[in-house]
């Protein structure tokens, strides 16, 4: 999906129809619901899928807004997924997980890379947020200590790796060999992908396209990750660190 310009994703902001979700959504499998299609060779191929929102539109106020939540999520979430599963039928790919699509990210066409990042990225990103707050488990914060310092010297590093991240991407905390990294990627690439220069298990990311933040902070992305960091879901990222 090309990437939207201000004005069109504005635009696509006062069309939005109806007013943020107030209930409950159910909570989403990490990682991935597989579902699958047979390839023309009769072989089952993974297919990528939306989770749903692991809580309402609304949830994350006053971080991030409820406009921007259900645009980010009905729109450019739902518009990776659609995309990436139609290159998959359209290329006849038969790879049966995300991991083998991204172990073979750089030989991979830019539509079904790009899309398939954007799916996977976006399922992550949404499991990495809640509306309370909570904070990293004693583990968690050992190795964060660590592997930067302290915890005010890793927020402080995440932040500009995300501040710096130029166009569009993303910033990662990741798991590699007993130590935590950090590291930026363009577009929607991500550390699980073969020719990412910092590979890792994902702990946790922001996306700093501008889509996620422009209707409230407009050009001010430091004032968004400090938002951020206010529902990050750090058990989440525990979970993940195992």
């Amino acid at each position: 999906m090309e990437p939207l310009n201000r004005r069109k994703f504005i635009a696509m902001g006062l069309a939005a129809a109806g007013t943020a979700a107030i209930g409950n959504i159910a909570a989403p499998l990490e990682g991935f619901a597989a579902e699958s299609h047979l390839s023309t060779t009769g072989e089952r191929a993974f297919e990528f899928k939306q989770d749903p929102l692991p809580y309402p539109y609304n949830a994350l106020e006053p971080s991030i807004d409820a406009r921007t939540m259900e645009i980010h999520y009905s729109k450019h979430h739902a518009a990776y997924v659609k995309n990436v599963n139609e290159a998959i039928k359209a290329e006849n790919l038969t790879y049966k997980t995300a991991e083998e699509f991204f172990a073979h990210a750089s030989s991979l066409s830019a539509k079904v890379k790009n899309n398939a990042g954007g799916a996977w990225n976006h399922n992550f990103f949404w499991a990495s947020m809640k509306p309370s707050p909570s904070a990293p488990s004693a583990k968690l914060k050992a190795a964060i200590d660590k592997s930067f310092g302290s915890f005010d010297a890793f927020k402080s590093e995440f932040t500009k790796a995300a501040l710096g991240q130029f166009g569009s991407g993303w910033a990662w905390l990741v798991w590699d060999k007993g130590m935590l990294k950090i590291t930026g990627t363009a577009n929607q690439d991500n550390p699980l992908m073969d020719n990412a220069a910092v590979k890792g298990k994902p702990l946790l990311a922001i996306d700093v396209w501008e889509h996620a933040y422009y209707l409230k902070y407009q050009n001010k992305r430091n004032d968004y990750i400090s938002a951020f960091w206010n529902v990050v879901d750090w058990e989440k990222a525990a979970e993940r660190m195992g």
